[in-house]
């Protein structure tokens, strides 16, 4: 019984000891200047209302309440740490009365990045007798994203990563909101979108200096800044496409559709709707080229999707017109929203926001990657610093896979949203890339050929982009380094293209002018093919010759008067007489592929030339290769 009383007499004097804020023995002074601080809150004011809680605390340092509200408005201007240090001052003061703060006290920690401490504060919180459903609910959120943060520093130690946004300034920034930042291909050209005081968003262009230093940014001139309600835009990496969400009048399918616009001579021509394969009567924004402009990702609220906003993809064809909008699967899209696609350069690297998919808080940033099979992986969280508390917005990659702009309204925001620079982690870098450029020319007039040149990734024998030359045959294509590709080209009129070409030691960021001829279809005009491979020694064909047999299959078929010749040769190792008769039956082994394809055999001739007509020195390997081919010649028309 002694016991007893004795602990009840401790208790009382410990609630007693807590307790020890009382509101109503503040001095005078500092409740008025707490006063005039609630004005400017009330009107969101923050900034304004810093001075006034701080001169309270000076008139009073047991002012609780204004050290609370320090700690919010501190925690609303993103500074954390001066947030978490008021928070603190008033818990030591009276740990009773900050009972109901531990909640914003968690989210601040999590701001400074200390998801344990945050996780410990909402778990306290969350020990409150008798909490309403709405607080047990936002408790339980934070708790999630808290144990998140945790998780991720454990299972993803970057202890040599230095995160550090450097504001573009004064050239780009400004006291409006400035986002959605897209790069050109060559890093020369910067345009986003910025939302001015008549509320209406319009389009800026900039010149990149360095990474982090860009000419003054200038308005878009043209139709394309006529639209007040337009947002969102994308710039091909070539610089000659636009396309971006606007809801013009008389031009739209109901909500927010895309329009694209190209560049002329003339400056950038007006705006087109890109019709109902993309646009519906539903909300449709946040639209990225693949750099070979053959993929259109957006995001829609149109219904039939996983979630709010899904993220969608269609194809355009190689007469330029672009396919049904495909919905991008669970893979990436969740019951939340999905927006803000980034497709890198390489091709196989794409960024984008959710807010359904396990993260900090609000909307973070994912990354997912293409495997072998053309499929996108898992996304992954990009982590923090690069995701917080707070909702991210869009992010675009330069193609050197290094340097990375997004908007933020951090700390030293000149106004709402800024663009920042930063330099990405290593694991979540895409792949590092070269440029290739070069003209499409007709061999005899040497005029440029406008067409297709599709790339496959010899790695894995599969198209990784196919990419449309301009008018005059001009193609600039980034493509990822470390491996080799061949380059296909098919134009009516013409004796296809396809040749091997190693980028595996190519430097990146380096450029790769490889200029293509392509032999009108003539009487004599000739080509090796290239990809016709054999069973050692033997006259079998292999499955992957298939693939440029039937480049030939098409062209006979196009062309039905085409007669040609398949000559067979081989390199010197072995006897004249077995080599003769090697290559006689592999040039009568691609004549039945045809046959059996449906080509007329008086259509074709087949001859073996054996070691007779080397291309290059049978002393190597190399030049053995090269003296074991298979050629097609054009005998009749």
């Amino acid at each position: 019984m002694r016991c007893t009383l004795l602990f009840l007499l401790i208790l009382t004097a410990f609630w007693a000891q807590s307790q020890s804020y009382n509101p109503e023995k503040v001095k005078p002074k500092a409740v008025d200047a707490y006063s005039k601080a609630m004005q400017y809150l009330s009107v969101d004011a923050h900034k304004l209302a810093v001075p006034f809680l701080e001169d309270a605390i000076a008139k009073d340092p047991n002012f609780v309440d204004a050290y609370l509200s320090l700690g919010g408005v501190q925690g609303e201007l993103k500074n954390y740490s001066t947030s978490v240090r008021n928070y603190e001052i008033a818990k030591a003061k009276d740990r009773v009365y900050f009972q109901p703060y531990y909640l914003p006290y968690s989210i601040n920690l999590a701001g400074m990045g200390r998801f344990d401490s945050a996780l410990a504060a909402v778990n306290t919180f969350l020990s409150t007798p008798n909490l309403d459903e709405i607080s047990v609910r936002s408790g339980n959120y934070r708790k999630k994203c808290y144990q998140f943060g945790v998780d991720y520093k454990a299972n993803h130690p970057h202890p040599n990563y230095i995160f550090n946004p450097i504001n573009l300034g004064d050239s780009i920034n400004t006291s409006f909101s400035e986002y959605l930042p897209t790069l050109s291909v060559d890093d020369s050209l910067l345009v986003f979108s910025r939302r001015s005081e008549d509320g209406g968003e319009y389009f800026y262009r900039s010149s990149m200096i360095d990474p982090i230093h860009f000419s003054k940014a200038q308005k878009i001139p043209g139709d394309l800044n006529l639209e007040q309600y337009k947002g969102a835009l994308t710039v091909s990496m070539d610089g000659d496409w636009m396309i971006f969400a606007a809801n013009i009048a008389g031009k739209t399918y109901g909500d927010y559709d895309l329009y694209i616009s190209y560049y002329t001579p003339n400056g950038w021509s007006e705006p087109e709707n890109m019709g109902q394969n993309i646009n519906s009567e539903y909300w449709e924004s946040t639209p990225c080229l693949s750099p070979d402009k053959r993929a259109l990702y957006f995001s829609s609220k149109r219904p039939g999707g996983f979630g709010g906003c899904d993220l969608y993809v269609s194809y355009r064809d190689v007469r330029g017109k672009w396919g049904a909008a495909i919905n991008m699967g669970s893979a990436i899209n969740t019951k939340g929203d999905e927006q803000a696609p980034f497709i890198h350069a390489d091709n196989q690297t794409f960024y984008f926001t959710s807010s359904g998919l396990l993260a900090y808080g609000g909307t973070d940033l994912f990354i997912a990657r293409k495997d072998s099979a053309g499929n996108w992986c898992s996304p992954e969280n990009l982590g923090y610093p690069i995701n917080t508390i707070e909702n991210e917005g869009s992010l675009t990659v330069a193609p050197n896979g290094i340097d990375a702009y997004y908007a933020s309204d951090r700390s030293d925001s000149r106004g709402g949203l800024d663009l920042y620079h930063f330099e990405l982690r290593n694991d979540i870098r895409p792949s590092k890339t070269v440029f290739v450029k070069g003209y499409v020319y007709d061999e005899k007039t040497k005029k440029g050929l406008p067409c297709n040149v599709e790339l496959i990734d010899n790695s894995t024998g599969k198209p990784l982009m196919l990419v449309q030359t301009d008018e005059t045959g001009y193609y600039f294509i980034t493509l990822p380094t470390g491996r080799d590709f061949t380059f296909n080209v098919n134009r009516g009129g013409y004796l296809f293209y396809s040749k091997i070409y190693s980028l595996t030691d190519k430097t990146p960021d380096s450029t790769y002018h490889q200029n293509i001829y392509l032999q009108p279809l003539e009487v004599n005009a000739a080509m090796v093919l290239q990809h016709i491979q054999f069973e050692n020694n033997d006259f079998k064909l292999k499955e992957t010759s298939k693939v440029e047999l039937d480049k030939v299959v098409q062209i006979l078929t196009e062309n039905p008067t085409l007669h040609i010749a398949i000559n067979g040769y081989t390199d010197n190792i072995g006897s004249n007489e077995s080599n003769l008769l090697l290559s006689a039956n592999r040039a009568k082994a691609v004549t039945n592929y045809f046959i059996e394809k449906g080509i007329a055999s008086n259509r074709l001739q087949n001859k073996g030339f054996g070691s007779t007509k080397p291309l290059a020195n049978n002393d190597t390997e190399e030049g053995r290769t090269k003296n074991r081919r298979t050629e097609m010649v054009v005998v009749g028309m």
